[in-house]
């Protein structure tokens, strides 16, 4: 078992590597003009210089302090570690927003362990907002505890959706169209990361996405959790391996939401 003082240092670690790697990504998004922009999957799974500098700072800040861990990131993939702990690295969760000049895209590091999510960072530059979560001692925004608020439901919160190239749009479509027949509403910004973080800090009552990779999503379910609200049960290691379905939402909007996705088919195609 991974000692309190060891996540400790590893969370002050990443909170300085993740705020390193932000102001660069920053320094490029204000001159995004100059960047190049290449496509993975189809022409909206983006990538550009910033996402693998970014991750670049983070692997070497991150390997410098703790050379037994092992890394995996979405753009510089895995490396095995000998000390049972795990860096899962989103440089910047929303690249299209980032090339695009809208402001919601965020630096998301994650501490896996072969049992959980031992610790979770989420950094948007633009804000200086820093969400922060370690597994049962809580959630923080920019140090102040997070705490979802047991009056939050569907029908006075936003809930926010996802969807990528995995997805099947007649899926996100069912969900969006069972979600305002009883009476909510949806949000998107591009970020899965950021909106867990929003469902965390009370801004968002809920977050859905069909599948999800463990960079995009695994810091900001521990934020969901640690702040007091729900997520699906997901095994450790075949979400490192294959990614999932994320459902997260505060306590009294997640029988609501759990019943429309349920009810909806074909939640993704991968």
């Amino acid at each position: 078992m991974t000692s309190t003082d060891q996540i400790g240092l590893r969370l002050a670690a990443a909170e300085s590597a993740a705020r390193a790697a932000g102001a660069h990504a920053l320094q490029l998004f204000q001159d995004r003009a100059k960047l190049t922009i290449e496509t993975k999957h189809d022409s909206l799974d983006m990538v550009s210089r910033a996402d693998r500098e970014a991750e670049e700072i983070i692997r070497a800040a991150l390997g410098a302090a703790f050379s037994e861990d092992g890394f995996l990131g979405e753009e510089g993939g895995a490396q095995d570690g000998q000390s049972g702990l795990t860096w899962v690295i989103d440089p910047i969760d929303g690249t299209v927003p980032f090339v695009t000049g809208l402001p919601h895209w965020c630096v998301a590091i994650a501490l896996q362990s072969s049992e959980r999510t031992e610790a979770g960072i989420i950094f948007q530059p633009q804000t200086g907002e820093l969400f922060t979560a370690v597994h049962d001692r809580g959630a923080w925004l920019n140090g102040a505890p997070l705490s979802i608020s047991q009056d939050t439901c569907l029908t006075n919160s936003l809930t926010g959706i996802g969807a990528s190239h995995r997805t099947t749009p007649a899926h996100i479509s069912a969900v969006i169209s069972e979600l305002m027949v009883q009476g909510g509403m949806f949000y998107r910004n591009g970020s899965g990361a950021l909106m867990l973080a929003y469902v965390a800090a009370g801004r968002l009552g809920a977050y859905y996405e069909p599948h999800m990779h463990p960079w995009d999503c695994l810091a900001g379910l521990l934020l969901v959790r640690e702040a007091g609200g729900k997520t699906l049960p997901l095994p450790a290691q075949s979400m490192l391996s294959d990614g999932g379905v994320v459902l997260a939402a505060a306590p009294g909007a997640w029988v609501e939401i759990l019943k429309i996705t349920g009810n909806a088919s074909a939640p993704h195609q991968v």
